[in-house]
């Protein structure tokens, strides 16, 4: 990454959305996207997935079922792929992940794995080669819809989305853009993170998602 300084993002820049509407502006500002790719930073260790019967499952303790119902999605997943090359628009992930992994984040790069599969672009970054940037706290979670929109999605302590603030100023969304694009060519492609830190783990113990 040339350079890691992390782009200032001040809260009165956008405009707050509560989870609802942020979710439809999300959907509709998305579908306008073509000719031009989107970028998401994850940062949070912990996230409460709503909806998603596979994170029931382990949530549970059921780990073959979390699995299983992950391989379900993978239909729906490719045709989002194809959806995206129709638009001419690829979306990149970048995952920061801290060591040793929580039984959250082995089930959540299982579904990364999946995702890449199935078209998605994603990469990891370990939290420890972020050192310099969050000398003054971490990174928010951030995405970036096809170099025109900013959103910092929100969540309460417990790991639930309650919503986001939504940035259009053309240099605020420029500047984290080429942020967030710049920590993804330094990341490592999540297959090889996989194959050598994650496709050798046990089941995680009942409990201590």
């Amino acid at each position: 990454m040339r350079d890691r300084r992390t782009p200032e993002l001040r809260p009165e820049w956008g405009d707050r959305l509560v989870r609802e509407d942020y979710k439809r502006d999300f959907r509709e500002r998305d579908a306008q996207v073509r000719d031009a790719d989107s970028w998401k930073l994850e940062r949070l260790q912990y996230f409460e997935e709503q909806g998603s019967p596979s994170r029931e499952a382990l949530r549970r303790g059921d780990w073959e079922e979390a699995l299983r119902l992950l391989d379900e999605r993978c239909g729906s997943l490719r045709a989002i792929g194809r959806a995206d090359e129709e638009r001419r628009s690829v979306f990149h992930r970048v995952r920061v992940i801290e060591e040793p992994l929580t039984a959250y984040l082995q089930w959540e790069l299982h579904s990364l794995r999946m995702r890449a599969e199935c078209g998605e672009r994603v990469r990891i970054i370990r939290a420890d080669d972020l050192a310099g940037a969050e000398e003054f706290g971490r990174l928010p979670e951030l995405v970036v819809l096809g170099g025109r929109t900013l959103f910092q999605v929100l969540y309460a302590e417990t790991g639930i989305p309650i919503g986001a603030v939504r940035y259009t100023n053309p240099e605020v969304v420029e500047r984290w853009g080429h942020y967030i694009k710049d920590l993804y060519e330094a990341g490592e492609d999540v297959q090889a993170y996989f194959d050598r830190e994650v496709a050798h783990l046990p089941p995680p113990s009942p409990g201590t998602e």
